[in-house]
């Protein structure tokens, strides 16, 4: 049996080729020699291999001791080579963790976290300190909702991201799947460190939604939503609302939280004549909200201070492997160049073996996040 103690590192790779065959076998070559005691992987791909994803997940399975393999479709992967958007791309990471340690999870039943949670009851059962890895179908409504009950649920903290949209199985949780959400738990002996940066800054205090209809708020603290963004965005936003387009973005304060955590949410729409704003939440009166502006300086200092402070967690412990999962909003148009975002995360932590992809929103705790940035070690 392996121990904490005698678990060796993790080993990560990435391929790329013309089709699916060639890229898988350049990044399965590229890991060298598995271990027969290798007992868990995980695999991020491109959309230019959305369509063949089965066939890669055949293909490790077949020529790997691996079977139980997790991951997903992105908008670009990342590994120990840096980061790929185009093309056929993946990355790939295997590792041995102690048996009974860890339990892939899938879709079952109706798309509400006791469902999903009912056939893994006997896992979960009785322990505490759960950590969930989780994918998720960007297009699941509720999808807030169902992360919140299955952490609950659970009593799990979870971390993830969305995939890349469409209509193919997105999703490997042991087998492929296309439901909302999949993924595994994580057992309190596999130990886990996390942490979460940010994409935006604010740029005024929060509000109160004192009129609002679904994903429509059509007025804060009394006054014209689009009058108050407006005060607060700038006078060049202000005369010219088609700049906000991308930069301006609504974001919901975390109630109780000690570090002035927020999750962003996009800004669809503006009406100007009513005074109007439209943004990816349901919104009702009495919600709290703040504006917050897409800042490259303040994402790359940011993932500095957030890197820092995984540093000085380690303790004098070795990192065995990672998972990095960024939204598609970040990457080169907030670090200049493609390949500097996870440049910065070796040169705050050393080199180590690392995965992961370029997400459609992430998940941390039990909340959703976007324009974020989330690191998970695995540590000795």
């Amino acid at each position: 049996m392996v121990t904490q103690k005698q678990r060796a590192p993790m080993k990560a790779a990435q391929g790329r080729g013309e089709h699916w065959g060639q890229a898988v076998k350049s990044a399965v070559a590229a890991l060298g020699r598995i271990p027969d005691d290798v007992n868990i992987g995980f695999v991020y791909v491109t959309q230019g291999l959305a369509e063949n994803f089965s066939s890669i997940i055949t293909f490790l399975r077949e020529t790997t001791p691996v079977t139980q393999w997790l991951g997903a479709v992105g908008h670009g992967v990342f590994g120990p080579l840096g980061e790929s958007y185009e093309g056929c791309a993946l990355s790939l990471m295997v590792g041995t963790l102690p048996p009974g340690t860890f339990h892939c999870f899938e879709p079952a039943g109706d798309d509400d976290a006791e469902s999903l949670l009912a056939p893994h009851r006997s896992w979960l059962n009785g322990r505490q300190g759960v950590t969930g890895l989780v994918h998720a179908d960007p297009q699941c409504p509720d999808l807030a909702k169902l992360l919140a009950g299955l952490s609950a649920g659970a009593n799990a903290f979870l971390f993830g991201g969305l995939t890349a949209a469409g209509t193919m199985p997105r999703q490997v949780a042991g087998r492929m799947t296309d439901g909302p959400l999949s993924g595994a738990w994580f057992s309190k002996d596999i130990a886990l460190a996390t942490g979460l940066t940010q994409g935006c800054i604010p740029i005024g205090g929060p509000h109160r939604v004192s009129e609002a209809v679904d994903g429509v708020i059509m007025a804060l603290d009394g006054q014209p939503a689009v009058d108050v963004m407006k005060a607060e965005a700038g006078d060049s936003i202000a005369r010219d609302l088609s700049k906000a387009s991308g930069l301006i973005q609504l974001a919901l304060p975390v109630a109780g939280s000690d570090t002035h955590d927020y999750t962003v949410r996009s800004l669809l729409g503006i009406d100007p004549r009513r005074g109007w704003l439209a943004a990816a939440e349901r919104f009702v009166p009495g919600d709290r909200v703040l504006f917050v502006r897409r800042d490259a300086e303040a994402a790359q200092k940011d993932l500095r201070r957030m890197l820092l402070d995984l540093a000085k967690r380690l303790d004098g412990r070795t990192i065995l492997g990672g998972i990095y999962i960024s939204c598609v909003a970040r990457g080169p148009a907030l670090f200049g160049t493609e390949g500097r975002e996870v440049a910065a995360v070796f040169e705050a932590l050393g080199d180590f073996p690392l995965v992961g992809f370029s997400a459609s929103g992430e998940i941390c705790h039990d909340r959703l996040y976007a324009f974020t940035g989330l690191l998970a070690l695995f540590l000795r």
